[in-house]
Formats: structure tokens, sequence, C-alpha cells
């Protein structure tokens, strides 16, 4: 039975990023996936350009039931940290949209980055490798993998959640805690488009591809980005923020053309253009056959200078309030991360270490720590790796 100081499941983020530090310690580390590639969330995400962090990270940007937790992991190792390794690697990047920093080039560079660093730490990376079973010892773990026996002092479970399952995601991690005693927080798809029923989908079928600037609510949460209509509901970066806040009954609040005053632009209008129809007001700031469909949702017909201050006010709140209540989410297909996971509360903030299990540490997604869409996520993986990288 080979030995190890340190095994480390899953090749994403999270454990390159312990692997590489605990390598870097001088620790015998092997870093194990089931899949025959590595990283192969880093090398999608971003449409391929990797948007490796936010220069915004921070415990404001998580969902978690103890939103503390993230507190420790990420101060200690910070965005500046990973922007540093980055650039010292002579990575081109750029900043994008609210501090969303992505490759000039292809997610390779990152990736190419982890393997090296993890070659000259002296990991042994082993691809194709499955873990059939985990057991405690006297002295660390014990596992059964498909291409023989391996021992361990500590363990770490980075394998993340159920996200995008054709990438390979398995509820591993969440199988493992459960058998140590650990509690779950229920997983739920995160980041990913919500859905409508029949009948306003039948409402909303004329929208299908048109996209524009919103501010989506959701419970007393917004956020401010582009929104997209499918042919399924809704989607677009805003949709995918709200959705980690949003559930089944919820009701969303979409604010359209939110750097207009529609009631003061109407009102001008009834003065100045008269004769003007509603929608081709409207298309004056919404994407026309936007302004049409809020034209149709509320009768609005005939000429805009015929509108009296109460009409005036239902046309404008059809733009800035429309209120709308999801039937669902597009599920695990297409969520990006896991919203819930492995309970914080069982592990240390600062080492990642089960409290009940020494040697046994948990990072990544698989922990109930969710970031927002635009780097949030993989600044954790960066950071809660790093931590155990640490102390394993």
């Amino acid at each position: 039975m080979e030995k190890f100081d340190v095994i480390i499941i899953g090749a994403g983020a999270a454990g390159f990023m312990g692997a590489i530090e605990a390598g870097r310690r001088g620790r015998r580390v092997a870093l194990l996936d089931h899949a025959a590639k590595p990283a192969e969330k880093i090398r999608i995400s971003g449409g391929g350009r990797c948007n490796f962090t936010n220069i915004h990270a921070g415990p404001k940007n998580y969902l978690s039931a103890n939103p503390h937790f993230c507190v420790s992991a990420l101060k200690r190792y910070a965005a500046a940290d990973f922007i540093a390794r980055v650039e010292a690697r002579g990575i081109q990047y750029h900043e994008k949209t609210l501090g969303q920093l992505f490759c000039d080039g292809s997610s390779k560079e990152i990736i190419d980055m982890l393997l090296d660093d993890a070659r000259e730490a002296d990991v042994d990376v082993r691809l194709s490798t499955s873990v059939e079973r985990v057991e405690k010892t006297a002295d660390g773990f014990s596992l059964e993998t498909n291409n023989g026996a391996l021992a361990c002092s500590s363990l770490v479970v980075a394998t993340g959640g159920k996200s995008i399952p054709k990438m390979g995601a398995s509820d591993f991690a969440y199988r493992i805690a459960r058998q140590f005693g650990l509690a779950i927080v229920e997983p739920r798809p995160a980041l990913v488009p919500l859905t409508f029923s029949a009948g306003t989908l039948e409402e909303t079928a004329p929208l299908s591809g048109v996209s524009t600037e919103a501010i989506v609510s959701c419970k007393g949460t917004s956020f401010r980005e582009a929104l997209l209509f499918t042919h399924r509901g809704l989607s677009g970066p805003a949709i995918l923020q709200i959705s980690s806040y949003w559930r089944e009954g919820d009701e969303i609040i979409v604010g359209l053309a939110p750097d207009v005053d529609v009631l003061a632009r109407l009102k001008d209008a009834r003065q100045t253009k008269g004769k003007l129809a509603p929608q081709t007001v409207l298309s004056d700031f919404l994407p026309k056959r936007l302004a049409d469909w809020v034209a149709s949702r509320t009768d609005a017909t005939g000429r805009i200078g015929d509108y009296n201050d109460a009409r005036l006010k239902a046309l404008a709140a059809a733009v800035k309030d429309w209120r709308v209540k999801p039937a669902g989410s597009e599920g695990w297909r297409t969520a990006e991360v896991t919203l819930g996971g492995v309970d914080t509360n069982a592990l240390s903030s600062k080492t990642m270490e089960v409290k009940t299990v020494p040697g046994l540490y948990i990072i990544g997604e698989a922990v109930d720590v969710t970031g927002w869409l635009g780097g949030y996520n993989f600044q954790w993986a960066w950071s809660s790796g790093w931590a155990a990288g640490q102390v394993v």
C-alpha cells in the first residue's frame, strides 16, 4: 500500500491549491481525480478565458448558513494574493465588469500554471483514479481506488458540488461527510437560469432572445446586470445572481431601464410627442420587442398625448416593477455552482479541518460557502485550498 503524507481528492481549483501549498511545505502529496483531464471547470469557465477571481471578493459576496465562516480564509489568502501569483507567472489578464478578472488568452494558462506549480512542489497528480472506499485508521486514512490501495496521514476532500454533472460532478463529498457523521446543508442549484410555467411562457414567448440591462430583486436583495429572455424563462447575469436567493414560490421583481426616469419621459412625450404610440415612446429606452410587449400587456394603445397621469403611472410601473413568479430553475444541468454543502459548523474556519475527525479536511465548493457570479467561487477555492495547504 502506497503511503503519502497528504492525499487530496479532486483536481480542481481548491484541490490544486491545497496540494501545491502542502507540497511546498515538503509534504509528500498525491492529488487524485476520477477524470482523465484535470481542472475541467477551470477550462470551461469564463467562456474559456477563466474568470479566475474578483478584485472585490469579500465575505459580503458569499452565501452560507454561517456567513462568518469564510472570513478567515478570504482574509488570509485574498484576491490580491492570487492576482500576484498570476502576474508572477506572466499571465496577461483584464477586468471585464464589476471587478471580474479574465485571462486575455485561454483558461489553459491558469491550468498550466497549476500543473507546473504542482510539478515543482513534487505533487503526484493521478488522473483516471476513482476513490471507491475511505476508512479511518489509527494513523490516518486508507483509500481503495480503481488503481490500488493508498494510505495517508491527512485526507482532503475537494470534489466540489453537484453542479454541471456532464463535467463529472457528483455527491462524493457529501457521502464522505455523512460517513463521518457531518451534517449537510441541503444542496441546491445556484447561479442558474429560472424557468416559467406554461402560461407565463406563452405571455413572454415574443421576447425570446431579447437582452437588456435590468435590476432584478428577490426578498430584499438586488442585482443590476444584463437580463436575457429565453424560450424557457429568464437567464443572463442578473438572473443567475438572484437565483441563489430565490426559492420555489418566491416572486422576483424586474426593473427595466434602470437609468431612466420612465414616468418623467412619458409625461414629456405626452407634451412634446403626443401623436406617438406608447410603444414608440418606450422604444426610445427599451428594445423594440420589449417595448411592444410592455405596451401590449398594459393595453396601452392609441396616442400617448391622450393618456392621463394614472395611465402613464401604470405604464411606468410595468417597466419598473414587473413582478413574476418563476416555476423553477434549469437545475443541476446548467447550474454554475452548488448552494449549500457540508455544514461549516463541522469545520475549523482557519484550517478547514473537520473538528471531530482529526486529519480530515473539506475545501472548496463542497463546503456550504457559495459566491456570487463573477470569480467569487474561484476565489473561495483558492482561499480555502490555501488555508488547508498550510497545515495538512
